[in-house]
């Protein structure tokens, strides 16, 4: 069925003209009236009538880019014009930009028909999907179980083949967690492999970065070709090596293994062992293997880590710019100036829409888990 191929083969039959984009609509709506109201992946969902005009429009257009044709839902921490974009948060709970993030662009740029959002924990905080919002969204392999955080919606959504590939983001292991959580791929690149847009302080915003999730590692790098490339407004900007052979050689490759930390971080029974059988396997290979030890104390690790995502989070990545775009009647609280310190309570904030002191910035950080 087309919902078990892969991106990289739907993306070949929809460039072939072997199938047309409003049949994969048509697919894509269905699996999700099947499917998402058991896990709670997709939010903000686009009425399927327009959507499948949409699908329709492109069945007699020249495929252009990977993702042509192809229905994606878009993590809820990236704004999207035109779509609700609430960063899981009552504050945000009506609002529609009017203007895409880069993510967004570069996805719409490359033919995606976006149809929803993926939830969130709230402003992406936490290692596991729920908010105020939209609620909790649940693990495909038991309901009652996470799907893990902050791309929990986007890998619940992949297991359930409701999305062939996710767009998620990633501070501490917001696209790993859930992508192991949920039987799916998730790849945290480089800082500057993909970058985020030009907001704020992005000197030191460089803890969180955009990433691609998927079923498989062919689709993995075909969606992290379609994320990265240089934005010249931001710094540090890293190269994309070349991604087009995954059939390669690893004879000679280095591969640094840090296991628990020299003891640091708890593993369930039997994950040390199985990451250890794969490590063997790439010996076989040719690689070179090479455990290390701690580079210094966990405890450091942490504390380096709470206190300079604390600084992002209060305010220090940078003023909502006066150029964002959104729909002021639409949004419950339009966004105004760079929350400041309150004199009178430390610790919390003060902003010209906001008469009362607030416990946390009145926009979405720039940062996420």
């Amino acid at each position: 069925m087309m919902r078990e191929w892969s991106a990289t083969q739907l993306s070949a039959a929809i460039h072939a003209r072997k199938v047309a984009p409003s049949e994969v609509m048509a697919a894509h709506l269905a699996q999700v009236a099947a499917v998402n109201g058991a896990v709670n992946a997709l939010v903000s969902l686009g009425d399927p009538d327009p959507l499948m005009a949409k699908a329709r429009a492109l069945d007699n257009v020249a495929p252009a880019g990977w993702l042509h044709g192809i229905p994606f839902a878009v993590k809820d921490l990236v704004a999207t014009a035109g779509l609700r974009t609430t960063w899981g948060s009552p504050v945000y709970a009506d609002h529609v930009p009017l203007k895409d993030d880069l993510v967004a662009a570069r996805l719409r740029a490359a033919g995606a028909i976006f149809t929803a959002k993926t939830n969130v924990p709230e402003w992406g905080q936490g290692s596991h999907s729920f908010n105020p919002v939209f609620g909790v969204t649940r693990n495909p392999f038991d309901l009652t179980r996470t799907a893990g955080g902050s791309s929990g919606g986007a890998a619940a959504a992949l297991a359930t083949r409701m999305v062939w590939v996710a767009d998620g983001s990633d501070m501490m292991g917001s696209l790993r967690n859930p992508a192991a959580f949920c039987n799916v791929y998730g790849f945290r690149p480089t800082w500057g492999l993909v970058p985020s847009d030009a907001e704020g302080d992005t000197y030191l915003s460089t803890l969180s970065t955009e990433g691609p999730m998927a079923r498989t590692i062919e689709d993995l790098a075909h969606l992290l070709t379609v994320l990265a490339g240089e934005n010249p407004a931001v710094p540090f900007p890293r190269a994309l090596p070349d991604l087009t052979t995954l059939d390669r050689d690893i004879k000679g490759l280095h591969i640094g293994w840090l296991a628990d930390w020299g003891g640091a971080y708890q593993m369930e029974p039997g994950i040390i062992a199985t990451c250890e059988t794969a490590l063997r396997q790439m010996e076989t290979l040719g690689a070179i293997v090479e455990p290390i030890p701690p580079p210094f104390p966990a405890e450091k690790l942490w504390q380096s880590w709470t206190t300079l995502r604390a600084m992002l989070n209060a305010g220090g990545s940078a003023p909502w710019p006066k150029t964002r775009q959104t729909r002021p009647h639409q949004a419950r609280n339009p966004v105004g100036d760079q929350p400041r310190p309150d004199p009178l309570r430390p610790g919390r904030l003060r902003c010209q829409h906001h008469p009362q002191p607030l416990a946390r910035p009145c926009r979405p950080p720039l940062s996420d888990l």
